[in-house]
């Protein structure tokens, strides 16, 4: 484009994606005067975030300074040299740790709050300068303050982590409260009879319960906030090219509304679009092999915003291995046909449940965090065929603690459509599931005898379940020895298949400590950003603790939106237009 070219439209701030990332970088700049415009591709808000539990891993936020907690920053700082070393940059990460602080007050006087996670393990306790209660959750968010035409915009949940066909969210902690109703107990009673009064009112109303929670419940604040500071969305609404004078970002062509757009920036353009974990293409190029065929991140998050940063000169990141962060899950469908990508998250932990190879052995911990789940099944790929991995668990246990879709307590007489659809396999002894499911019946025997064993001293001696803190917080605190050690005795014995699917990437466009892309050189680009997923991983592929995304993602996206505010990007075809 040149100068005698005309502009269609003039923003100060140009923001891609409305992830965590993406609207923590709109909401600042928006609050810090500019004019702020937001393109997200799909017609839907929210991004990966919308689905997720909406946690920010900040060590040092306010929370822990109102109970008087003295040096998070350094031992978070010990803590990530442990984990991630010299596998990115340090000078990131340190970022990081000096502003989510601030991030976080930030959005606290903007009235986006966030309840304290106080009891969260990080995901590598046994590494030096590990903590406890560094994570955050998000409020949950009225959303009746939004309009009905925003209130649906905000991307719905998972529906298997919701209730009522996904139309009630509940926060994790409810979740629990909400399974001693089988123990007949009166404060789960009264919570069920809050949420279901709540909820049926909505119903009269709305498409779904108002009462936002999690990754839901934040990116709608964050909506709200961004609406009340003039900032602008625009959806089903998709950059095509990034406009570089004179080595910076001055613009871009937008297709909006059926119609291409040419949008003057004076301060900078951000790229947070999620990385690409829902592109096949690119996880064929990028992820191990063998390649997931399955991802729970939203369906924009296709590597094109990580593309136009490149372009227009951006660095890719260097290759971190797997480039991935990792959910385990099953693959099932729901009444409709619909496909289901279900993330086991916690279920692992629970006691009478053991995960296989081919070889019908173990191979990890169970109760190990997901990332860490899967980066042992990739491990042991190369030896023992580990993709799928199959959990085993019997009658009993299943019944009690539920299973991926199978939620606790199901009735045999719904349990057999799961059974019928192919999502969970049924026998009446371990060698009929070996042989049903392609398992070596000897080897799996043995691993149910061994862990039998276990149960019985509370000692698991191949891989130590329950021994980490970590796997403590998942398990059954009723259940002695060990809280994540049980018997797999009773019959019928079901097996459930697990794969690899990537709930984030790892791999991004270079930035510096201010989200600034920077090019093959290590220069940054005049005028463009990255934070989220489009930006390179302060963490390169290690995932640190819950919540290591999201507060990655809005730090730097804070980062990106302040330095912009300080900064004007200009090129000849700007500096013809004002100075006419």
């Amino acid at each position: 484009m040149t100068a005698s070219q005309s502009w269609d439209d003039t923003v100060d701030l140009l923001v891609l994606g409305t992830g965590a990332a993406g609207l923590s970088a709109a909401v600042t700049g928006a609050a810090k005067g500019l004019k702020t415009l937001v393109l997200e591709k799909t017609e839907y808000l929210g991004g990966t975030t919308a689905y997720s539990a909406g946690t920010c891993w900040v060590p040092g936020h306010r929370h822990q300074r109102a109970l008087g907690m003295t040096g998070e920053r350094e031992l978070a700082s010990l803590y990530l040299d442990g984990v991630v070393g010299d596998k990115a940059p340090r000078e990131i990460r340190e970022a990081y740790l000096e502003h989510g602080p601030e991030m976080i007050d930030w959005y606290d006087s903007l009235g986006v709050r966030f309840w304290h996670s106080a009891t969260v393990v990080d995901y590598h306790p046994e590494v030096e300068g590990a903590g406890v209660g560094r994570a955050l959750e998000p409020e949950t968010f009225d959303g009746r303050v939004l309009s009905s035409e925003d209130f649906r915009r905000v991307r719905p949940p998972v529906p298997e982590f919701a209730l009522f066909g996904g139309t009630l969210m509940v926060r994790r902690a409810e979740v629990n409260r909400l399974l001693e109703l089988f123990r007949w107990s009166p404060r789960a009673a009264g919570l069920a009879l809050s949420l279901g009064f709540r909820w049926f009112f909505d119903r009269l109303r709305h498409p779904r319960g108002t009462r936002l929670a999690m990754g839901n419940a934040l990116v709608a604040n964050l909506f709200h906030t961004l609406t009340q500071h003039d900032g602008h969305v625009w959806f089903s609404s998709t950059a095509r090219e990034l406009i570089v004078e004179d080595g910076g970002v001055v613009g871009a062509v937008v297709q909006s509304g059926g119609r291409e757009r040419r949008i003057r920036v004076t301060r900078g353009v951000i790229l947070a679009g999620g990385g690409f974990a829902a592109s096949p293409a690119w996880r064929e190029r990028h992820l191990p092999t063998p390649t997931p065929q399955f991802t729970r991140a939203a369906e924009g998050a296709t590597g094109d915003t990580i593309a136009l940063g490149m372009a227009a000169g951006g660095a890719l990141g260097p290759d971190h291995g797997d480039n991935g962060f990792w959910f385990p899950s099953s693959i099932g469908r729901r009444g409709d046909g619909s496909l289901v990508v279900f993330p086991h998250i916690w279920d692992r932990a629970k006691p009478g449940i053991v995960a296989v190879t081919a070889s019908g052995r173990r191979f990890v911990d169970e109760s190990v965090s997901y990332h860490r789940f899967v980066r042992a099944m990739y491990r042991t790929q190369s030896s023992d065929e580990a993709v799928p991995a199959w959990l085993i668990i019997d009658a009993r246990s299943l019944h009690e603690y539920g299973l991926g879709m199978i939620r606790p307590h199901t009735p045999t007489a719904f349990l057999q459509k799961y059974v019928r659809d192919g999502y969970i396999h049924r026998a009446s002894t371990v060698d009929e599931l070996a042989r049903r499911i392609g398992v070596d019946p000897a080897g799996l025997a043995d691993t149910i005898q061994r862990n039998n064993r276990f149960a019985e001293t509370g000692v698991d001696e191949d891989f130590g379940k329950g021994t980490s803190p970590f796997g403590h917080q998942y398990g059954d605190p009723r259940h002695a020895p060990n809280v994540n050690l049980g018997p797999i005795r009773t019959a019928p014995f079901y097996a459930l298949p697990l794969v690899p699917t990537p709930l984030g990437t790892a791999l991004g466009l270079c930035i510096d400590a201010h989200a600034r892309v920077l090019d093959a050189e290590g220069e940054p680009i005049a005028g463009l950003y990255a934070a989220g997923n489009d930006a390179d991983s302060p963490m390169a592929a290690e995932y640190p603790g819950a919540g290591g995304q999201v507060g990655a993602g809005m730090t730097f996206g804070y980062l990106a939106a302040l330095d912009a505010a300080a900064a004007v990007v200009t090129g000849p075809a700007i500096e013809a237009q004002v100075n006419a």
